[in-house]
């Protein structure tokens, strides 16, 4: 299992599809997930430190996970399937539950607790983003396309 930092919510041009980015850390190795809208609005929310005036629903799963001193202690994400993610919840004693990915990256950004991910996912859906200039050929325009999306996108386009 390697582990992840979110990197932030996008949009996928030109399907206005909203994405999670991950890393790898200590990598150059970048995976996008495909997400939904409430999801992306939950993770880009969270990640600009706003508070709704009522907990969302990834709010209300955190607090009664705390209630009932049931910490999430880390997020696996553990299979890619036709570009649909599966991920587990992993609570103490290894008990592990199944979740959406998005849904779990949501949770463990409230709980604080790692995302990490299978090598088999990552050698299936990553990408390589570095900043090298040993990009192959016809991967540049890939890259700084790529580049671009993510510098132009704010969490108000998933308003739309």
């Amino acid at each position: 299992m390697h582990e992840l930092e979110v990197v932030g919510v996008r949009i996928e041009l030109p399907s206005n599809q909203p994405l999670v980015l991950l890393k790898e850390l200590n990598s150059a190795r970048h995976l996008p997930i495909w997400i939904g809208a409430p999801e992306a609005s939950a993770i880009a929310m969270f990640q600009q430190g706003l508070v709704p005036p009522r907990p969302l629903t990834h709010d209300l799963m955190i607090s009664t996970l705390q209630a009932l001193h049931a910490p999430l202690v880390r997020v696996e994400i553990v299979s890619v399937l036709n570009a649909v993610f599966t991920a587990e919840l992993v609570f103490a004693d290894e008990v592990r539950v199944d979740a959406r990915s998005s849904d779990a990256i949501a949770l463990a950004l409230r709980a604080e607790c790692p995302i990490l991910c299978d090598e088999g996912v990552l050698q299936e859906a990553s990408v390589m983003v570095s900043d090298d200039s040993e990009v192959g050929e016809g991967e540049e325009d890939q890259v700084r396309e790529f580049r671009e999306f993510l510098n132009e996108v704010e969490p108000e386009d998933f308003d739309k």
